[in-house]
């Protein structure tokens, strides 16, 4: 069985790895679209995912890759409807992936218990306070732009003094909402708005953009940098993914969102096991 919700938030002090599996009951993601969108596909996903080792399991029922389009309230709901309330049965910690406090209020209720949110709380201005009433821990992510346009020309003048400035600002926001810091959980969006050259900066130098007392999340799973560096089909990016996992857990990072649970895992605590050797 997974962590606790407790120990999940206690990581980056414990340096316990935290596995969060990537399940989306969308007809587009990028890597996975239309795979899970039935509700037994989602639940054999789901289970498969568990057993491969997640703690986390992170719903998502719109696509944010590039390029993607906005997807309302409504249809988001209808996608986790007969979905989510099965998933949160299975007994670990389970994130909904939105933008939206409709369907955040609607994954609460049904069981979920972490929110994660790719705008960190600026497309709805009701989420930072639902996550504050709920007492629900958010994810607060850095994103440049929206995700139909910002690989389309992603600019900054120093990408780790811009994202930590952003962050900065975002956990101001959640504490005004009246979120405690040990709730936020910050996440710098690899691939979302950066070049290969803005990804490889924020991995390969988290203490430029994290503050030091926050858990932190990395998502590199699959991800196009992966493929300009060693040009592998998304599905054969295992490697890739693993190595950004590695690096930035030996910089403090603990919670890693992955397609591949199983190598990951492993990965990780072979890592912190030769940490901690004698």
């Amino acid at each position: 069985m997974g962590l606790s919700l407790d120990a999940i938030l206690q990581s980056r002090r414990t340096r316990q790895p935290v596995v969060m599996g990537v399940l989306n009951v969308t007809p587009d993601s990028f890597s996975d679209g239309g795979q899970f969108c039935s509700p037994a596909d989602a639940l054999a996903q789901a289970k498969a995912l568990v057993e491969a080792g997640c703690d986390i399991l992170d719903l998502g029922a719109e696509s944010t890759r590039p390029g993607s389009q906005r997807v309302d309230a409504e249809t988001q709901i209808q996608r986790l409807r007969d979905i989510l309330p099965a998933v949160c049965e299975l007994g670990v910690v389970i994130s909904i992936d939105t933008t939206l406090a409709p369907v955040a209020s609607f994954a609460l209720d049904a069981g979920a218990h972490i929110l994660n949110d790719v705008s960190a709380g600026r497309d709805d201005p009701a989420m930072l306070p639902l996550a504050a009433s709920r007492n629900a821990p958010i994810c607060l992510m850095h994103m440049q732009g929206q995700p139909g346009t910002m690989q389309a020309a992603p600019h900054y003048d120093d990408v780790t003094a811009e994202v930590a400035a952003f962050f900065t600002e975002r956990l101001a926001a959640a504490h005004g909402a009246g979120i405690p810091r040990e709730h936020c959980i910050l996440d710098p969006g690899i691939g979302f708005g950066k070049t290969l050259e803005h990804n490889l900066a924020l991995l390969a130098r988290v203490n430029d953009w994290a503050p030091r007392d926050t858990v932190l999340l990395i998502g590199p799973s699959r991800k196009r940098f992966i493929d300009d560096i060693a040009p592998a089909p998304a599905q054969q990016r295992v490697g890739g993914t693993l190595a950004a996992c590695l690096a930035t857990y030996r910089q403090g990072a603990t919670i890693f969102r992955v397609h591949d649970p199983q190598p990951i895992r492993q990965g990780l605590e072979v890592q912190r096991a030769l940490e901690t050797a004698k």
